[in-house]
């Protein structure tokens, strides 16, 4: 009974942030960190709050990450082609070195900076949802990343279609290209894509949906780098790698649609259960945040991702003249 308080709070937030975001372009998970930034540091929350908001930031975010896997759907990678899906796999590799590269050039937290790289490469707050666990970082770079991530996208959303169809003067089809490629939310690809056309919305979501489904061998490969133990006795006892239980959940999940395993309307239940989930888990996170810890780094972080946007444009648009 002690949690209810703390989930209550977080639910109330959700469900302020789910609403607000109708209004507001930054999306509601988001919006639900700002507003538990703000919530918790302008009240001072009792020990009553405390067990319940604990358990929306760990074990709920558990939950939501676990059925995020039936938004991935990996029968869409036959549609895309051999030459798409290299185009995804190379840039999302170099947005996410590029952002390792500037985090150490700016000196930013490696972990901040790697989840403004996932962030971006792939598709936005539920890659860094997804991971930040994996990577065991701190909840003011959680809450730091998504937020910026997400501004960025916002201004993505009228950006990339200046750059692909003005200035670059792409077709239809390569303008969703990259679109699709460079920005960080599915929300923000279909506002910004379809406002050229429908052609290039569809392109851009296919591909997007592409870059999302590169979510799972993301974070197999980081459970290999940040769970094997490098120290000179882990080596000796060879590598040892323990998966987390909800990304054991995460993979299983995927499976129900990319084999057909329930109907649609079944599997758009857990996908909105999810969504929610996730929102509620981030309220929880930002109630956890003090503006001392986001001050600190926050302005070498939005540099760092302003860079790797820009990186991301241009690369993607040099991949699109060469290969399309």
């Amino acid at each position: 009974m002690k949690k209810i308080y703390g989930i209550g709070l977080c639910i109330i937030i959700g469900v302020i942030a789910k609403f607000t975001s109708q209004y507001v372009p930054l999306g509601a998970v988001a919006i639900a960190i700002l507003i538990g930034i703000v919530v918790g540091n302008s009240i001072k929350l009792g020990e009553t709050f405390k067990s319940g908001i604990a358990f929306s930031e760990k074990q709920l975010l558990s939950f939501a990450i676990a059925l995020m896997g039936v938004n991935l759907n990996y029968v869409l990678l036959q549609k895309l082609g051999y030459k798409t899906v290299g185009l995804i796999i190379v840039a999302m590799s170099v947005t996410i070195i590029t952002a390792i590269i500037l985090g150490k050039l700016l000196k930013v937290d490696p972990k901040l900076s790697l989840l403004l790289g996932i962030g971006s490469g792939v598709c936005g707050s539920s890659a860094i949802a997804a991971t930040e666990k994996i990577i065991d970082a701190k909840e003011e770079d959680v809450g730091l990343s998504i937020a910026i991530v997400n501004f960025l996208g916002t201004i993505g959303i009228f950006l990339l279609p200046l750059i692909g169809a003005v200035i670059l003067k792409l077709s239809h089809v390569n303008a969703g290209i990259l679109i699709g490629n460079t920005l960080q939310a599915v929300g923000q690809v279909t506002a910004g894509a379809f406002s050229i056309s429908e052609e290039t919305g569809q392109t851009a979501t296919i591909v997007k949906m592409g870059r999302v489904l590169m979510l799972t061998p993301i974070i197999l490969v980081l459970l290999f780098c940040f769970k094997t133990g490098n120290t000179e006795q882990g080596a000796k006892k060879g590598v040892k790698i323990k998966v987390p239980l909800f990304i054991i959940g995460f993979i299983l999940f995927s499976f129900i649609p990319t084999f057909n395993l329930l109907p649609e309307k079944y599997i758009g239940i857990l996908s909105t259960l999810s969504k929610y989930s996730l929102i509620v888990a981030m309220a929880g996170i930002g109630l956890k945040i003090k503006f001392a810890s986001l001050m600190q780094s926050g302005k070498s972080a939005l540099l760092v991702a302003c860079l790797i946007f820009l990186v991301q444009i241009i690369f993607s648009s040099c991949l699109i003249f060469f290969c399309f």
